[in-house]
């Protein structure tokens, strides 16, 4: 019984690691027996750009994606359920310890990275990612059901950064930004760290969202754009942006296994007229649910989560 408790505190632990907007860790873990619960946070969500939750079930999902990759590290097959009680909509997943397994390598490569992952917000290094990698990052994608879409089209990505800086331009002054940013100094163990991203952003196509403090002057060097790429799914369900949010975390952990980050822009995708556009203009019909942009960056800015009293029950 003790190591079942280890494991599902480990899982726990883990699953905070997530990437979400602003950092806002949008989340909340319940445990019962051998039973852990992933719940959307709704006082989290960001109410402007977020209104229908998409971009916190995402979130969800990439903690969730840590849950399974953690049990499976640990040598339990993780029994999962999405939106199990259609009558408790922030019950968005359960994860039973199921049979016991023997953990492969790739489930360990995957797992030592979870805490080393970082999002990045500037530019980045001149150094290619290797066209293998990427082939390979579409697979995994595929493994959760989404489509990761590398764009080589030059005027493609030229139309999904000038959506992105459409968007950011209409909302400059957006308050859920100024909410999650923190100052220089601050305690907060949630929000965006001022030493996260640059005062001044490198001019990649793909304005980052402007979080008043950034102090990181090094990474004014990094100026490449990167590979963007497009998630997308053929529908546009509460469970699509579950298994996007899975989708992502694992590709994010192949990727920075070796050594590639990413930058997310979501900015056009929390505003309806142009995520239809991108959807029928860039995506074949498909629903976007992330833009990002992938490259090598020497950039190690410590992460913070909240600690997991903050996040959870019902672990002893």
């Amino acid at each position: 019984m003790a190591m079942h408790a280890e494991a599902i505190r480990a899982a726990i632990e883990a699953a905070t690691w997530a990437p979400s907007v602003h950092n806002s860790q949008p989340w909340t873990f319940a445990v019962s027996g051998e039973e852990i619960s992933v719940r959307a946070d709704p006082d989290r969500k960001l109410r402007v750009g977020d209104p229908e939750s998409r971009e916190t079930l995402i979130a969800c999902g990439a903690a969730l994606f840590n849950i399974r990759t953690v049990l499976r590290s640990r040598g339990r097959a993780p029994v999962t359920r999405i939106l199990p009680d259609p009558d408790r909509p922030n019950l968005l997943a359960t994860v039973q310890l199921g049979e016991v397994i023997t953990p492969d390598e790739s489930t360990r490569l995957l797992c030592g990275e979870i805490e080393r992952r970082r999002t990045h917000r500037a530019g980045f290094t001149n150094l290619p990612v290797p066209d293998r990698l990427i082939e390979a990052l579409v697979r995994q994608a595929a493994a959760e059901n989404v489509r990761l879409t590398p764009l080589s089209d030059e005027s493609s990505i030229r139309v999904v950064g000038a959506a992105t800086q459409a968007a950011q331009a209409a909302r400059r002054e957006d308050p859920e930004v100024r909410r999650w940013a923190r100052p220089p100094g601050s305690p907060r163990e949630d929000g965006v760290p001022a030493d996260a991203y640059p005062s001044e952003p490198a001019d990649t196509g793909f304005p980052q969202r402007e979080y008043t403090w950034g102090t990181t002057a090094d990474q004014r060097m990094a100026t490449a754009t990167g590979v963007v790429a497009l998630m997308t799914t053929p529908r546009d369900s509460k469970e699509e942006w579950i298994a996007t949010g899975q989708a992502l975390q694992r590709v994010l952990l192949h990727a920075s296994a070796f050594g590639v980050s990413a930058a997310f822009h979501t900015q056009a995708l929390e505003v309806p007229l142009l995520r239809e556009f991108l959807r029928e203009e860039v995506c074949a019909g498909e629903y976007p649910q992330m833009v990002m942009r992938l490259g090598v960056t020497f950039d190690k800015t410590p992460g913070v989560r909240r600690p997991l009293s903050e996040v959870s029950e019902g672990i002893g």
